[in-house]
């Protein structure tokens, strides 16, 4: 029986025709940029219903914390107002600390870091692609995100947003192996390059020369080159260094301190002004921040 399936170009022929299909657009998406506009109305257009996916968590969410026993409630909001107790005294030493600060910043005639504007946001989805790091939030171009702002958690650098939609938008984790950051050590303020190593829970500094002084344990914070990320936010802690003198450079793997497995409630950060830093065009040719950066020996 001659069936439609059979009629018209042979199984091969078909086949072929798409696999050509497929690499033009590949081609033309990655190296012409020719379907920005169209990702961006998909991702809106795919908001809602990211909204509906997330409803039913949400509910079972609020369920169990309506269940949870009254003792649990008391032994937790004793333990929040021993850490609130504890803050309280840690900001009244960070108040004096600014005010001495800003005080010798106007005697070297120095610039004074202004205080930027800050958002807080959910999280609404994780992506599934084992060889990607990204998360799915849910603040987009009506609050004001742009392009490569930076995200942080309660620990430390989260990522960048790297796509934008109009209620939700898209983060690239430092973790993921297209991400860099600049940072410096707290130590001593020797400056390195952060990359991703595609697993949550490491980060690698690359080109490190064996003569560096940096140790297991050093604390790695941001050191705002590259006019992304803001300085002086905690990104990573060193967790091995293995100086192979039979290898040009020493291989050193850090843990960052954001829980990038757990991830819930996130921070954007703007500029001083709360605007964008950079040109939103040029923040978009450059989804990570991979400038190069010499390490001081």
């Amino acid at each position: 029986m001659d069936t439609i399936f059979t009629r018209g170009p042979s199984l091969n022929i078909r086949l072929t025709l798409a696999l050509v299909l497929s690499v033009t657009l590949i081609f033309v998406d990655h190296k012409m940029d020719g379907f920005k506009s169209t990702r961006v109305y998909l991702n809106s257009l795919m908001s809602p219903l990211q909204y509906i996916a997330n409803l039913p968590g949400l509910m079972l969410s609020e369920s169990a914390q309506r269940l949870t026993s009254q003792e649990q409630l008391l032994a937790e909001n004793q333990k929040l107002n021993n850490q609130l107790l504890l803050m309280s005294e840690k900001l009244q030493q960070f108040e004096v600390i600014a005010k001495e600060n800003a005080q010798l910043r106007e005697l070297l005639q120095a610039p004074v870091r202004l205080a930027s504007k800050k958002m807080v946001a959910e999280l609404m989805a994780v992506d599934k692609n084992p060889y990607s790091q990204q998360v799915v939030i849910n603040k987009g171009a009506i609050d004001g995100v742009y392009l490569s702002q930076p995200v942080i958690d309660d620990n430390g650098v989260v990522g960048q947003v790297m796509e934008v939609g109009s209620t939700n938008s898209r983060v690239l984790l430092i973790a993921d192996v297209t991400h860099a950051i600049p940072v410096r050590s707290l130590r001593n303020d020797i400056r390195f390059i952060a990359t991703g190593s595609g697993a949550l829970n490491e980060l690698y500094l690359e080109h490190v020369p064996h003569s560096v002084d940096i140790q297991e344990g050093d604390t790695l914070i941001s050191s705002g080159l590259g006019k992304v990320f803001p300085e002086g936010y905690p990104v990573a802690t060193v967790k091995q260094v293995v100086r192979d003198e039979s290898r040009p450079f020493a291989r050193v793997i850090a843990t960052p301190l954001a829980n990038l497995d757990r991830l819930r409630h996130l921070l954007l950060l703007w500029g001083a002004e709360g605007e964008p830093e950079l040109d939103t065009d040029e923040k978009a040719s450059k989804p990570a921040d991979n400038e190069e950066e010499s390490s001081d020996a």
